[in-house]
């Protein structure tokens, strides 16, 4: 395993970690970090929190449904290395949050990592379609057999259910999987010594 990948894995164990302490902190304060640092559509006081929402949940509730698809799906992604999940989750966050700001009703709060995770999924799935490789492509099936579900939660379905940061979150993550470069192919170790000029080929050169 690369190093890349190491710091990827640990980068999306760390990310989860932090959103953990933070809700722990939000509920010792009563949700007031929701109220601050949660995405207020239609505020361009508050744009900034555009970053900082994701890292914010209504409730333990709300963040263990989403500890384990963001762990497992996030992790995926850093497969590809660190740099590659870190721009991945830089496009999901800004499609995400952009879509929230724009679409739900203005001064709407939203909280929560649904929209990565949706991000994620996309990516994953788009992926193994780009690249064409066979680790992508076998991680792109079993995302869609365990995971596949969740593209019914792009519609709007349920009252205080951001449909928005999940529809946007998805697209970022198509969009991360289409415009990102494809990794480089390892070449084979070339082991042909190549035969000098004026030299018979009867066996390796003399050294």
């Amino acid at each position: 395993m690369t190093h890349s990948r190491i710091v990827g894995f640990l980068t999306v164990a760390g990310m989860l970690a932090a959103m953990w302490v933070f809700e722990i902190i939000d509920t010792l304060l009563g949700g007031a970090l929701d109220l601050v640092f949660g995405l207020r559509s239609w505020t361009l006081d508050d744009a900034w929190t555009v970053v900082t929402a994701p890292f914010m949940h209504a409730g333990f509730g709300h963040l263990l449904s989403n500890s384990v698809p963001f762990l497992v799906l996030g992790a995926l992604v850093a497969f590809g290395g660190l740099w590659r999940f870190l721009w991945t989750t830089v496009i999901v966050v800004l499609a995400s949050g952009i879509g929230v700001w724009l679409l739900a009703a203005p001064g709407t709060l939203t909280v929560g990592a649904s929209g990565l995770v949706f991000g994620y999924f996309g990516y994953t799935v788009l992926r193994g379609i780009v690249e064409r490789r066979t680790a992508d492509i076998v991680i792109m099936i079993c995302v869609i057999l365990f995971y596949g579900t969740l593209i019914w939660g792009v519609l709007p379905q349920q009252a205080g259910v951001s449909w928005q940061a999940h529809l946007f979150g998805f697209l970022g993550g198509l969009l991360a999987a289409y415009v990102l470069p494809k990794r480089q192919k390892q070449r084979p170790l070339n082991r042909d010594y190549g035969t000098p000029p004026g030299y018979g080929g009867y066996g390796p050169p003399l050294r």
